[in-house]
């Protein structure tokens, strides 16, 4: 296994309808962006690609992969279709890291979109829904805001998690977007905002949810001599990890806590795991993603996150797979202000930060702001994560307020279902 690097990347703007471009159009313009910022880079030295898309509903096309590669002159070279649900970008990224790294290819294009607008809401809700087990959980009414609801409710009771720290979620990660011209829904909101917003399952009320969107997003990847000779600033990728669950939640089985290298079985007394209120998929997804990168404290190691926060309860538990925090800890990182941008005013009171380092999540917006076109989100996070750790964010969003100081390591984290597929992926400067 030999080292892959992030080379280039390019991304489209979110947005809830993209109606004067179709699928291909918008995976140009972000190929077009990347190939753009690599001038050394041609479609010759392109050996293959990856192409992740959700679902075949959406664009009424089966294999528009294959017509994506066609449209951006790849043909005939290999590619293949990824499809995970909402970690399909996340399963894409790891998938041309796998061709690089295994020595099939020495650059690989990850390239992924969605184009949700075709349909109408509730269609498309009833689409994403089918991603849930269709013998026993969606005919009783599953739609993934239900399950989100009910693992918060359980959440709140376990630990004690407030509507407000969930909402807070909303306020930094809204905020956040305000510099991203990528993003679908930038807004400067308060707690009340968020909590006097339309409910749409108790305690979720629409803030708390990401948004359906039409977007594109691409990666480029490369071993380490055709990155040396095709960017000036590349990015290693230091770690990679995927976990899995059963789709019925009623089906996993409770055990001990899978435990990070900085934990302790003491830390875990007591606690029914994972019950509905975390995912164990997602800890052995971080569990293998630091062993690789040889990350012993994620919260002293790493600079940024960028993960899947579909709900802002979500965002919460994934603080506690990750092991930013323990797990039940999640209201109280969010209540110090750890994973808050230390340069903008958010309009909240932080409590003292206590044992937590700051460590920015979501400094992009996340999918609640920039929008979730579930093939090209997990694509989008590797763009941020590459431009942060280039420090190049001021470049390619024309406002550098979202650039951190000289950061070295940096998270992406990609999500399906209620945690049936989810990836990690680890990425640092060189």
């Amino acid at each position: 296994m030999r080292p892959v690097y992030m080379i280039g990347g390019g991304i489209t703007k979110f947005a809830k309808a993209h109606p004067e471009k179709d699928f291909r159009l918008m995976v140009k313009e972000a190929f077009d962006y990347a190939l753009a910022d690599l001038p050394r880079l041609g479609r010759a030295e392109i050996d293959g690609s990856v192409c992740s898309y959700f679902s075949d509903h959406f664009t009424r096309q089966l294999k528009a992969g294959a017509m994506v590669q066609d449209y951006l002159g790849l043909c005939p070279k290999p590619s293949r279709r990824i499809e995970g649900g909402g970690a399909t970008g996340g399963l894409c990224f790891q998938a041309a890291w796998e061709a690089v790294a295994s020595g099939r290819m020495e650059v690989c294009l990850a390239m992924g979109f969605e184009t949700m607008s075709r349909v109408n809401t509730w269609k498309g809700n009833e689409f994403i829904a089918l991603a849930s087990d269709t013998n026993f959980d969606y005919p009783v009414g599953g739609f993934y805001t239900g399950y989100y609801a009910m693992m918060v409710r359980r959440h709140m009771h376990e630990f004690g998690t407030t509507v407000e720290q969930l909402a807070k979620v909303a306020v930094k990660n809204h905020r956040n977007a305000l510099h991203n011209p990528y993003a679908q829904s930038p807004a400067a909101l308060t707690v009340a905002d968020v909590r006097s917003a339309p409910l749409v399952a108790t305690p979720l009320t629409i803030r708390d949810c990401c948004q359906m969107s039409d977007g594109a997003a691409v990666a480029i990847l490369a071993a380490e001599g055709a990155a040396e000779r095709l960017c000036d600033r590349p990015v290693r990728i230091a770690g990679i990890g995927c976990g899995t669950d059963a789709m019925r939640m009623a089906d996993r089985p409770h055990g001990p806590v899978l435990l990070l290298p900085h934990e302790t079985v003491a830390d875990y007394a007591g606690l029914r795991y994972p019950g509905v209120h975390s995912f164990r998929g997602g800890r052995s997804a971080a569990k293998l993603a630091y062993e690789m990168a040889g990350i012993a404290d994620p919260g002293k190691e790493l600079d940024f996150v960028e993960l899947h926060d579909a709900y802002t309860s979500s965002e919460i538990q994934t603080y506690e797979d990750l092991g930013l925090c323990r797990y039940g800890e999640g209201g109280g990182y969010v209540d110090a202000g750890a994973p808050f941008l230390a340069n903008l005013d958010y309009g909240l009171d932080f409590s003292a930060p206590g044992r937590w380092r700051r460590l920015p999540v979501n400094p992009s917006g996340g999918l609640l702001a920039c929008g979730h076109p579930v093939g090209a989100t997990g694509l989008m996070q590797a763009v941020f994560a590459f431009w942060q750790l280039q420090g190049t964010i001021g470049k390619h969003l024309g406002d550098a307020t979202l650039q951190l100081a000289e950061p070295r390591r940096g998270l992406i984290h990609s999500h399906a279902g209620t945690g049936t597929y989810i990836t990690v992926s680890i990425l640092e400067s060189v």
